[in-house]
């Protein structure tokens, strides 16, 4: 009976030290889970972070080609060569009206009026041009003066004109930038065989911007060269021309 009680009662030990090992089994394989749950949560997140990371890097790396991360689209592919050459053209215009006020200015002319017509229109082009670079560069393009007006060498302009002539080759000019920019505005708003992408805000910004500052000018100068062409017609047009310029400075 002595030995049967022993074994119940290492029976009844041994079992309870085995439900407390079990026990403590369970609980550590439970921490293990988690940790590993967690552990495993925190290398998917940096794994995206990476991942993420590689793709802005490999979107916007210039290695093998243009970079993605950039100001353009719609047609500025299309349109930046014919901005450039717009640009180049009211340059040149600048210099030139920047030539005629100089004329009008010496002593041997001694037109104020004309002299700061023709400086107004130079001010007008040389900040078009800069508004214009703008423009490109705000759309993501580059403006190259290193390259060579589409109409080849620029021709030294004639400036020895006298005040009718003058107003006649400004005319001319203005028409020239007016064309400019209706070619440009053209190529925005149709496509071609070259280009299937329309521009609208390309085309908006030359409508805003120079078509109605264009046909102003062109309305104001034919008016001038027009009332100047009447007022020569008498013999001695001296003082015709002489109040006319008058007319100018106060404009």
């Amino acid at each position: 009976m002595g030995s049967i009680k022993i074994l119940i009662d290492y029976q009844c030990r041994h079992g309870n030290y085995r439900q407390e090992f079990l026990k403590s089994k369970h609980n550590k394989m439970k921490y293990f889970i988690a940790f590993a749950l967690v552990a495993g949560l925190c290398a998917l997140a940096h794994a995206e972070e990476q991942s993420c990371q590689a793709g802005v890097q490999s979107a916007c790396s210039t290695n093998g080609g243009l970079s993605t991360c950039n100001a353009r689209y719609g047609a500025i592919n299309h349109l930046e060569h014919k901005m450039q050459d717009y640009i180049q053209l009211q340059l040149k215009k600048s210099y030139e009206y920047l030539l005629l006020a100089t004329h009008f200015n010496s002593y041997q002319m001694n037109r104020p009026g004309f002299q700061k017509l023709y400086q107004g229109l130079s001010d007008r082009a040389f900040d078009d041009t800069i508004a214009l670079i703008r423009q490109v560069t705000r759309r993501g393009g580059a403006v190259d003066f290193s390259k060579p007006h589409n109409k080849g060498a620029a021709e030294v302009p004639e400036v020895h004109l006298n005040e009718l002539e003058s107003l006649a080759r400004a005319l001319d000019v203005e028409k020239e930038l007016t064309a400019g920019a209706i070619h440009v505005h053209t190529s925005a708003t149709h496509s071609s065989a070259e280009n299937r992408e329309h521009d609208p805000e390309m085309a908006h910004y030359i409508q805003e911007n120079f078509l109605a500052k264009q046909a102003k000018s062109v309305r104001t100068l034919s008016g001038y060269a027009n009332d100047l062409s009447k007022l020569v017609s008498v013999k001695e047009p001296s003082l015709s021309v002489y109040l006319f310029d008058e007319y100018l400075q106060k404009q």
